[in-house]
């Protein structure tokens, strides 16, 4: 199976676990409150359904989607919430159905358009089909996150993260522009111990910036799903260690990240 295939399986089947988390909440649990600030359960859900249909519009019409990044620039810091906030508002039972329905209806048009090889604008540079899968699964895999932390659930971690860390490690120049610092030149070598116990590596063997962990440990840092402090990755080299204090796999600004836990919880 091709490595494009593959994306959209694992993109369906995270989205699947996810379900599984919330098809049977009560009311009152689509109102909790997740780790993310002011964003409940139906926060987070509302969110992957509404960015699920900015990538079909963006794969649809793309000058009506220019509209929605114009929008985006001129309310940068409200613009993300608008849109959790519009989709909370909504019954559990009517927000399930269009996340259902708008993931399933995006899966057809990715497939139907992964073997053009065509470009789609984005809120960030512009991603081929399976760039554009992988993003959602990435999306899909953090705010989950937020969920099971939300409901007292530890979800177990699979090779699907690969998706993740591979986004990780290419918007490493990314997570060094939007701090205003210049990208360091030279490769960094990253080895991430994947939830089954291989190996994954990116970057020249023999370079003097490494990042060392396990994936599951880097994903959270780079989708900012956890303190550094709380995890176990580690750098060796200034411009790594550096990195993985501003490190972020999602477009836009940097992100508020989380406070570190350590021994008795949460830092106030």
């Amino acid at each position: 199976m091709s490595e494009t295939l593959v994306v959209f399986d694992d993109l369906r089947a995270e989205s699947a676990q996810l379900d599984e988390l919330v098809r049977d909440l009560l009311p009152e649990k689509w109102a909790a409150q997740t780790p993310a600030p002011r964003w409940t359960v139906a926060h987070q859900i509302a969110h992957l359904a509404w960015t699920d249909r900015a990538a079909l519009l963006a794969m649809g019409d793309p000058d009506a989607f220019a509209g929605e990044v114009d929008k985006a620039i001129a309310a940068p810091e409200s613009f993300v919430d608008d849109g959790a906030d519009a989709g909370a508002a909504q019954e559990p039972a009517v927000l399930l159905a269009q996340w259902r329905g708008g993931r399933e209806e995006l899966q057809k048009v990715l497939r139907g358009a992964a073997a053009a090889k065509t470009k789609f604008p984005w809120y960030g540079p512009p991603m081929s089909a399976a760039s554009m899968a992988t993003g959602r699964l990435m999306e899909t895999w953090a705010h989950g996150q937020d969920v099971a932390e939300a409901l007292g659930v530890v979800r177990a971690p699979t090779d699907r993260l690969r998706h993740v860390a591979r986004i990780g490690v290419r918007a490493r120049d990314f997570a060094f522009a939007v701090h205003g610092v210049p990208a360091p030149d030279a490769p960094f070598r990253v080895e991430l111990v994947a939830p089954s116990g291989e190996l994954w590596t990116y970057g020249p063997e023999g370079a003097a910036q490494r990042v060392t962990g396990p994936a599951l440990d880097f994903c959270l840092l780079v989708t900012q799903r956890a303190h550094r402090d709380d995890l176990d990755v580690r750098a060796e080299g200034a411009d790594a260690d550096r990195w993985l204090e501003i490190a972020q796999a999602f477009a836009g600004p940097p992100g508020q990240g989380r406070p570190p836990k350590g021994p008795m919880g949460p830092a106030v």
